[in-house]
Formats: structure tokens, C-alpha cells, sequence
């Protein structure tokens, strides 16, 4: 069951826009990362939630999509995510966050996969500006992850990685999402 989730689970990102993404089903995403394991139990990730067209409207512009897709800009109008969770860090619970946020973001990941939905998690984020635009204190919260959610609207295809080929994920004639991995045999050091 663990394994099907996990094989599910992979970058999206082009989404059926138009298909709401209900505020309980995020706050069920959240309720799932927030029972995680996290550094001395500090517990210092908070969470904004949005599923509105003019907030992910507002939010969209401030993401960076796909770093080796180079002649692509991202989704387009109608491919965009419904709904995203923003992965803050409060620093006045911490001053550094390790990898809660990675361990959240992919708890929630799994968890929408279980529900059919998908998720792209997004670290390139114009951070100050998209701080500005939601009204946080920066002096307190850092923006750490975007999560974006929705129902995925293209295929991906995991395959593994030769010896000699690249590891850059890339777009075939009928528009599927290649992502090489790297071999069992290649990952475990004897």
C-alpha cells in the first residue's frame, strides 16, 4: 500500500484548475504533517491555506515551476494548481527549521495521493515578495515550501537512469513528464 502511495506520489505540475480543492481536504493535509516527527518536538511550522482563484491568483506569479524545463514558464491558465499550503517556519519557536518542512510537505504529498490528488513541491519562491503579497511578519515567519495540490492533468513516467544519461527530467512529443532515477544497486554504498 506504502509503495503504490509512493509511486503515485510525484511532482505535478499541470492540475485541473477548475476543480476545487475543499478547504477540510487541506486542513486534513495539515492534520496529517502535523502528527510528524519534528526536530526536539519544537513544532515550529505553521501553515496558510488557499484554495480561492484570487488568492492562487496572487500566489502564482511568485513560484518557479520547473528549473529544467527552460522554454516552459510554468502552467498555464486552466492548468494551474486549485489550492496550495504554504510551509512557514515560525522564529519564535526556532531559528532553524532542518527538515520538518521536507518531512510535512511530503506526509501531505502522500496523504493526497491516497485522496487522487497530487502535489508539486516548490522551493523556488520569490520569498519576500510573496511574503509582502500574503501580509506576514517576516521578522517572524519564513516562507520554507509551497505545496501545490489539485488533481494532476498530465501523465509522469519514472524510468531508471543509464550510466552515461542525465538526470534532468524532460517533456516527450506527447507532452508526458520524464524523470530518470537513479538505480537501487546505484544508491546503496557496499
Amino acid at each position: 500500500m506504502l509503495r503504490s502511495l509512493v509511486l503515485k506520489n510525484r511532482s505535478y505540475r499541470r492540475f485541473h484548475q477548475r476543480e476545487h480543492v475543499a478547504t477540510e481536504v487541506l486542513r486534513e493535509l495539515v492534520d496529517l504533517a502535523r502528527q510528524t516527527a519534528s526536530a526536539a518536538n519544537l513544532q515550529p511550522l505553521k501553515y496558510i491555506l488557499s484554495n480561492t482563484p484570487e488568492r492562487n491568483a496572487a500566489i502564482f506569479p511568485h513560484l518557479g515551476w520547473a528549473g529544467y524545463l527552460r522554454d516552459w514558464p510554468g502552467p498555464a491558465e486552466g492548468e494551474r494548481p486549485p489550492a496550495y499550503v504554504i510551509i512557514l517556519g515560525d522564529k519564535t519557536v526556532a531559528r532553524q527549521f532542518g527538515c520538518d518542512h521536507g518531512i510535512a510537505a511530503q506526509t501531505m504529498a502522500l496523504g493526497a495521493a491516497e485522496k487522487g490528488l497530487g502535489c508539486c513541491m516548490i522551493g523556488s519562491i520569490q520569498r519576500a515578495v510573496l511574503a509582502q503579497v500574503l501580509g506576514l511578519d517576516a521578522a517572524r515567519f519564513e516562507i520554507l515550501l509551497v505545496v501545490a495540490v489539485g488533481r494532476p492533468n498530465e501523465a509522469v513516467v519514472l524510468e531508471e537512469l543509464g550510466a552515461s544519461e542525465s538526470i534532468k527530467y524532460y517533456r516527450d512529443d506527447q507532452d508526458a513528464h520524464h524523470v530518470p532515477k537513479r538505480s537501487l544497486e546505484e544508491v546503496i554504498i557496499q
